[in-house]
């Protein structure tokens, strides 16, 4: 599955919210330094969709708020 995010960094707390099947607003509580930003997305996508990190991969955005997200379902 594909999906596309819109990051916001910085902010107070992790939190997803849906807006349709394949977009998402992603809010997360680290700045976008040295990947941390990108890092914490995968775990908190993993969380989400109760899945291993390793079945996340940032296709495209890497340094972007919108980032295109490969979700493989195993």
């Amino acid at each position: 599955m594909i999906i596309e995010a819109r990051i916001k960094p910085n902010s107070s707390r992790n939190q997803i919210t849906k807006i349709n099947d394949t977009h998402f607003e992603i809010a997360l509580n680290v700045p976008p330094i040295e990947n941390k930003a990108n890092s914490a997305l995968i775990k908190l996508l993993a969380e989400y969709f109760n899945l291993a990190p390793s079945f996340i991969t940032i296709k495209s955005g890497h340094k972007s708020k919108i980032k295109i997200i490969n979700i493989n379902h195993p």
